[in-house]
């Protein structure tokens, strides 16, 4: 096997998700123990690399019992009773929260707080950590949909405020608007907020691109990223001979079988070591 294997420039770490890390690293470069909230990032390669530096990732009810301790919070963000049970339990809190996520929660929480009498719509990924940050802020009251049939569900009687986890597929926000503008009842009212990162939206297309220039794609991220699980769909989409690892022992090398190029890609949660580290798994198996 002799192929030309690129990395794909666009993908690895997004900024929240490169902050949040960067944040970490100074942490326990300066010594003593140091948790994180949940993974800090979808990806177990990456997890495994800071767990080994100290970094020890708990659950939120590790946390609640947690007192006169240093917690990092990931990117994703948390519900205000995260940052309650920090103040009561005296935790000093490593506030890592994406500022694209952190302008979201105020914008909804500024909704719920004006707006008592709407339905508050978010668009994402049931349970999704992010999510759970996001209906934190309407104190329970969002309604969260995860695929654009799930609009459905809503009372088009009534005034409507939609909002978007900020890695959901623009695709499938502007579908939910388009339904809800033709079938909203008048005089009920609709405002949809177009609060999807552009960073993330961005590498749809140009992930797309990437994929069709090459014979076989390489799609390296973690098995629980719902970003990850997005752009690997929008791969196969042009290229059937697109494959999803997250771990270069993982991978099947019958797949590049009769191909010239495979192109090396990856989500806004895939570090650029791990990619790089495919790439050297698949140079070692042609020598």
């Amino acid at each position: 096997m002799n192929v030309t294997i690129e990395i794909d420039e666009g993908s690895g770490f997004c900024f929240g998700v490169t902050t949040a890390i960067r944040k970490a690293e100074e942490e326990l470069a300066h010594g003593g123990s140091l948790y994180c909230l949940g993974d800090i990032v979808h990806n177990g390669s990456e997890c495994e690399r800071l767990r080994a530096l100290g970094l020890a990732t708990i659950d939120h009810e590790a946390f609640g019992r947690l007192h006169d301790a240093k917690v990092l919070l990931r990117a994703h963000g948390e519900p205000p009773e995260t940052y309650a049970t920090a103040h009561e339990n005296r935790i000093n809190i490593i506030d890592a929260t994406c500022p694209v996520v952190l302008q979201l929660q105020r914008r909804i929480k500024h909704v719920a707080d004006s707006e008592p009498n709407a339905q508050l719509v978010i668009y994402g990924k049931p349970g999704h950590a992010e999510v759970i940050g996001l209906v934190g802020q309407t104190a329970g009251r969002a309604i969260v949909i995860e695929r654009p049939e799930d609009v459905e569900r809503l009372d088009l009687r009534r005034d409507i405020r939609l909002f978007s986890q900020t890695t959901q597929p623009l695709e499938g926000f502007r579908r939910i608007v388009d339904y809800i503008t033709a079938h909203i009842v008048p005089p009920a009212t609709f405002r949809p907020f177009d609060t999807i990162c552009r960073q993330v939206a961005n590498r749809l297309p140009n992930i797309r691109t990437f994929a069709s220039r090459h014979d076989v794609i390489l799609f390296v991220c973690g098995l629980k990223s719902s970003n990850g699980r997005v752009l690997y769909e929008a791969c196969r989409t042009v290229n059937p001979r697109a494959h999803l690892v997250d771990d270069p022992a993982h991978i099947d090398y019958g797949w590049f079988h009769g191909a010239r190029t495979v192109g090396i890609c990856g989500a806004t949660s895939t570090p650029t070591w791990l990619m790089e580290a495919c790439r050297d798994a698949i140079r070692r198996h042609e020598d």
